[in-house]
């Protein structure tokens, strides 16, 4: 099956699916209410991770690039989904709602591990072959677990996580499809069934948002991201496997790093929630939902841009936008909004 089709396929399961998923969360209870952080105005449903879940899977079960290396990401992603939904229903407590993406992550262990790795300007290193076997697996759990949070933090705003995620799962298709060649055409149709997927619930998820794709959505995108980022590392024998969903998801890391700074120095628990995320930060400086999402969609493309271009060995076109977004995040997050300001009242005119 082409490409096309792949993406058409989980697309058109995704926005059937999402409707059905908003009536079971009216059922079960999954609702999220106005109030609090919560800048929507009315209650809306939390459970399109389901969508996004049958989505992506019944593509790729269609698609027939099923094989048996996909076991431990089809387990791990139920499991976490599983987590997600019960989160949205009768919320869990962070310590452990960890502890399940731990054992999630460590499924993909049935499947593949990191025992090899190629690093530039180091060459091959192989764990294995020194004596230090179990550090892969700690540095996919790391990884997997970190993916899986990114996302949810990001899910702050109408369309957000699965905008970023959409850019996220393009640019992975790129990588496989211009980098890794052979043996990545089953890796490029899940990129595109994951694209497909987010592609077909952001047309009820974009501000205004009909449907939230709550903790079972953010948690399920950041383990497949996370879980094919892998495949592609394995797959090309290169860093970039990593470095693609690191650099789209750039904001979100940035905005998790200074969220875990900001918290620390006010002796707070990580896992306390606020309104010091980036987003809040433009809206109060004045920006609508919208032109927030819109804003920060242009900030996450630029790390993807600078992504393609390092991997075109366009490395200071890729620095210099890099130095510049960067410098814009941490002007936005140190709470300098005059600038934001300004620019939210030259577009409300």
């Amino acid at each position: 099956m082409n490409y096309v089709l792949t993406f058409t396929l989980a697309l058109v399961i995704a926005v059937i699916g999402t409707p059905f998923t908003m009536k079971l969360a009216k059922k079960w209870g999954a609702i999220a209410y106005p109030g609090g952080r919560h800048i929507h105005k009315k209650p809306i449903p939390r459970l399109g991770g389901l969508a996004l879940y049958a989505g992506f899977w019944l593509a790729t079960l269609i698609a027939q690039v099923w094989d048996d290396s996909l076991w431990g990401l089809f387990l791990g992603s139920s499991l976490i989904l599983l987590v997600g939904i019960w989160d949205d229903i009768r919320e869990i407590r962070p310590m452990v709602k960890l502890f399940w993406q731990i054992v999630a992550a460590s499924l993909l262990g049935f499947s593949f591990s990191m025992n090899m790795i190629t690093l530039p300007l180091i060459g091959e290193v192989n764990f294995v072959m020194h004596g230090f076997g179990a550090i892969g697996f700690i540095l996919m759990l790391f990884w997997v677990v970190g993916l899986v949070n990114t996302v949810n933090i990001s899910d702050g705003l109408d369309g957000l996580a699965a905008g970023i995620c959409f850019m996220a799962a393009l640019l992975l298709f790129w990588s496989a499809n211009h980098i890794g060649q052979v043996g990545q055409v089953p890796a490029a149709h899940l990129t595109l069934a994951l694209a497909g997927a987010l592609l077909g619930f952001l047309v009820y998820n974009f501000p205004p948002a009909r449907v939230f794709m709550g903790d079972s959505g953010s948690m399920f995108l950041g383990y497949i991201i996370g879980g094919l980022s892998i495949i592609g590392l394995l797959k090309t024998a290169t860093i970039l496997g990593l470095v693609f969903p690191l650099l789209v998801m750039g904001m979100p890391v940035t905005d998790l790093t200074f969220a875990i700074i900001r918290r620390k120095l006010r002796g707070q628990s990580m896992a306390t929630a606020d309104r010091g995320h980036l987003h809040h930060r433009l809206l109060d400086a004045g920006l609508t939902q919208r032109q927030a999402v819109l804003s920060m969609y242009g900030i996450s493309a630029c790390f993807g841009g600078a992504a393609v271009l390092g991997a075109k060995g366009q490395w200071i076109l890729a620095l210099a936008m890099l130095i510049v977004v960067f410098a814009l995040l941490v002007i936005i997050l140190m709470r300098r909004t005059a600038m934001l300001a300004v620019f939210s009242r030259r577009h409300s005119k």
